[in-house]
């Protein structure tokens, strides 16, 4: 069932979250759709109530590669709460849903009329950053399975729920493999009866087997979250 609201616009102070509910424009997430890439201009800000975004690194001719996810845990467009003008990767949507979008000049003002928002995103941005680290570590150092068990945990935690759609060919996208690495990985996962999965249908089986077959990334995003934000969120 998807969740419609956005944890660091609720834990803002009322005075605030009015401000932002007045000042918000309806922003539908379509599957598979990129929001923006590096090369263009940011001038959007999202919140996502529902769905899910992942942020793609593309260099030269290569393949993308994932080195972050965001759902209604965080917010889309950070860097320009740090006074930058552009973004360093692609948006791609994983999980469609709905989201909360603000231009650049209407969350520049919001900023100035709310510290409390502009505290959160200064944590927020500290929380994407060590994400991100991770991230990349993980996507040189760790085996596919533990990657894609990983990746599995993060998406369940965004789509809040224990089925969603993706085939191997954007599994493979996303973690920078080929696709029969996705395919091999994501057999030996069904084997042990952690995931089933059939025709570009994930369902997870055993969410605590998934937790102990995937590598220590995970569990590292979800501390640093906590720890910015005082609750266990996922990350």
């Amino acid at each position: 069932m998807a969740h419609h609201f956005n944890s660091l616009v609720k834990s803002l102070p009322a005075r605030e979250r009015l401000l932002l509910a007045q000042s918000a424009t309806a922003q539908a997430l379509t599957l598979h759709a990129v929001a923006s890439g590096p090369a263009s201009q940011l001038s959007s800000v999202l919140f996502p109530l529902s769905g899910f975004v992942s942020l793609v690194v593309k260099l030269d001719d290569a393949p993308g590669l994932e080195v972050g996810m965001v759902g209604n845990e965080g917010m889309v467009g950070v860097a320009f709460a740090l006074g930058g003008k552009s973004v360093p990767w692609h948006i791609v949507v994983q999980g469609e849903g709905d989201a909360l979008g603000y231009s650049a000049l209407v969350f520049a003002q919001l900023l100035a009329q709310c510290p409390t928002l502009r505290q959160r995103m200064d944590r927020y941005a500290h929380v994407l950053l060590a994400q991100t680290a991770t991230l990349c570590a993980c996507n040189r150092f760790h085996s596919v399975q533990q990657r894609l068990a990983r990746w599995l945990l993060m998406s369940q935690d965004r789509a809040h729920s224990n089925h969603f759609s993706m085939t191997h060919e954007f599994l493979a996208y996303m973690l920078g493999v080929r696709r029969v690495s996705i395919t091999q990985a994501a057999s030996h996962l069904q084997v042990d009866c952690l995931i089933r999965y059939h025709r570009g249908a994930i369902e997870i089986l055993d969410r605590v087997g998934l937790e102990q077959a995937a590598c220590s990334c995970y569990q590292k995003s979800q501390d640093v979250y906590a720890d910015a934000f005082g609750a266990a969120r996922a990350i």
